[in-house]
């Protein structure tokens, strides 16, 4: 039950780090920028916590010889994720931009079970596993699609009414971008998986989570001395900039320390699935409510009937 409420909890601060991480990047002007912003105050955050739990950053340099490269990789992996994000979201739109990297999640959490890969705890691909699965997958295109389908539909038929013919024509090579969203997804669930077994080798959770963003943070300071984009700090708005949006690297340092802790104890896939209503559920409450700047858009009984459908889906999978 614990492993259930860290999950949701990591979950629901998701698109919390999301929405600050979007008001940061307004005032520093390039997303790679507000990513390693993000990134170094999180390695910070994890360094003092480390340096509290185990009193020490380092770790035994024969760990090289006796552990796989992959296991240094988590880090890299969130930067791909959260940079396929940003490259999907201009080409695929909001929400495919989150259904397909879902699908990935989902498909590569089940796999690694069942495989046991990247040493983790194999737990077989039962149809009950897979049912739950194509719920939670379906929970999510419900929650986030679904109204938004409703409304379209709604205004074709209206269209039709007075006379006006709508055509729907997408650009080529589309599902080009759909395939690198269901990867980047996937390497989102394996970065979960890499990161638990570095918790369990390390001994310490808050260790391995520190490794990981420190390797994030490397792999966008390169980044960003490649793309070399402008420094500066603005004010979009006539106000002062908040305080809070500095502290998305903590909300993420505790994303990554959370899922550490979950896939010894639930596995990988159950970890990707609990965390995903979790986000599904934060994403929900920030709209209802407009946290962090955000505009609000009040909850519809079709928002929540995903949700609900979600919920079935992580039950199935958690009791089978």
């Amino acid at each position: 039950m614990l492993a259930i409420l860290v999950g949701l909890a990591i979950g629901v601060g998701l698109p919390m780090q999301t929405s600050i991480n979007s008001r940061l990047r307004s005032s520093v002007g390039s997303p790679f920028v507000a990513s390693l912003t993000s990134f170094a105050v999180g390695t910070i955050f994890l360094a003092i916590i480390t340096l509290i739990e185990v009193h020490t950053l380092g770790f035994p340099t024969t760990l090289f010889a006796s552990q796989p490269v992959w296991i240094w990789l988590g880090g890299l992996f969130g930067v791909v994720y959260l940079t396929g994000n940003i490259l999907l979201f201009p080409k695929l739109g909001s929400v495919q931009t989150v259904i397909m990297p879902v699908l990935g999640q989902i498909l590569a959490g089940l796999l690694i079970d069942n495989f046991g890969w990247f040493d983790s705890p194999k737990s077989a691909l039962t149809m009950a596993r897979v049912v739950g699965a194509i719920l939670v997958l379906v929970g999510v295109i419900i929650t986030v699609a679904a109204q938004g389908w409703l409304e379209q539909r709604h205004n074709r038929i209206a269209e039709t009414a007075d006379g006006v013919t709508a055509s729907d024509t997408g650009p080529s090579g589309l599902w080009i971008w759909r395939v690198l969203g269901v990867i980047a997804g996937m390497l989102s669930a394996t970065q979960t998986a890499v990161n638990g077994h570095l918790g369990r080798v390390l001994g310490s959770t808050v260790h391995a989570a520190f490794i990981s963003f420190l390797v994030g943070t490397i792999a966008l300071i390169v980044i960003v001395l490649v793309l070399h984009p402008q420094l500066k700090l603005i004010r979009p708005t006539k106000t002062p900039n908040p305080w809070w949006m500095w502290i998305g690297g903590m909300i993420g340092a505790l994303y990554v320390l959370g899922n550490v802790y979950l896939v010894p104890v639930v596995g990988t896939g159950l970890a990707v699935v609990i965390v995903l209503v979790g986000l599904m559920a934060g994403s929900l409450m920030i709209d209802q409510f407009g946290w962090f700047a955000s505009k609000k858009d009040p909850i519809s009984g079709v928002q929540l009937m995903g949700l609900l459908v979600m919920i079935v889906g992580v039950a199935l999978i958690r009791v089978f």
